[in-house]
């Protein structure tokens, strides 16, 4: 896919690995439909990409509300006309152990609002992204290509037994769409990042920082932009399609 004026949703786009991203296809010309639920971040990221010289708007959406996802869709074509990807990067994290024990004794478990918070954002959201942007593809015709964000998580991690089980889903839908979507000429993937340097990352302390990079073979942490290309390469890449892209330095949780 050559990415000049090709319309891409990115979800998540206001900060983060998703301005990243915004920035990495706006410098190869896309226009870019940025979903997420914080108008001043949508506005910076928005005016970012314009500096660029491409087309972008924001769409504040609950990627876990199905009525929302449906109205972005629809808006995103009403207004460009046309859709040709979409990267499925919204998520959150509500960590915590499975069940935490105290000289023998349960102390306190991963709460339904835990896991049901991280599933409805994660999983969920992924899903209703990923359904309604299929249809507006095969509806307009035109071939596309789905890319969700998984994470070197998916394998399993403690503390993240939610977490973990929502980035090994989006990793599968995106293999179970690959085989059911190639027909009408949407291709699906996914990326598995390892730890990344987002503000949100690197606002820990220093000691924990260097704790993280001595664990990882690379002896750093990934750069948002190492992500962001990985999403133009698959997208640009015709014959990508259902494998997953592990961007993690060589770490292996």
């Amino acid at each position: 896919m050559d990415l000049k004026d090709k319309v891409v949703v990115v979800t998540g786009g206001g900060r983060g690995l998703g301005r990243a991203m915004a920035l990495e296809l706006a410098a190869k010309g896309a226009k870019l439909a940025l979903a997420d639920l914080n108008q001043q971040d949508l506005d910076d990221t928005i005016a970012l990409c314009q500096e660029l010289g491409t087309e972008a708007r924001g769409y504040i959406c609950n990627v876990a509300v199905e009525a929302d996802v449906e109205k972005l869709f629809n808006d995103v074509v009403a207004d460009f006309g046309s859709l040709h990807g979409l990267v499925n990067n919204a998520g959150i994290t509500r960590d915590g152990l499975f069940i935490k024990v105290k000289d023998g004794q349960v102390v306190s478990k991963m709460s339904m609002d835990q896991w049901n918070l991280v599933m409805d954002v994660n999983l969920t959201g992924t899903f209703l992204c990923g359904r309604e942007a299929a249809i507006k593809m095969i509806e307009l015709g035109v071939p596309g290509c789905i890319i969700n964000i998984s994470s070197v998580s998916r394998s399993g991690n403690m503390g993240q037994t939610n977490y973990t089980a929502t980035k090994a889903g989006v990793q599968a839908m995106a293999v179970t769409w690959a085989k059911e979507l190639s027909r009408y000429g949407i291709r699906a993937a996914s990326i598995a990042p390892g730890y990344i340097g987002t503000e949100m990352v690197m606002s820990m302390k220093p000691e924990a920082l260097e704790k993280i990079a001595a664990g990882i073979p690379a002896k750093r942490l990934g750069k948002p932009e190492e992500i962001a290309s990985t999403v133009s390469f698959i997208l640009e890449n015709d014959y990508v399609n259902g494998r997953c892209f592990e961007v993690d330095g060589g770490l292996r949780i």
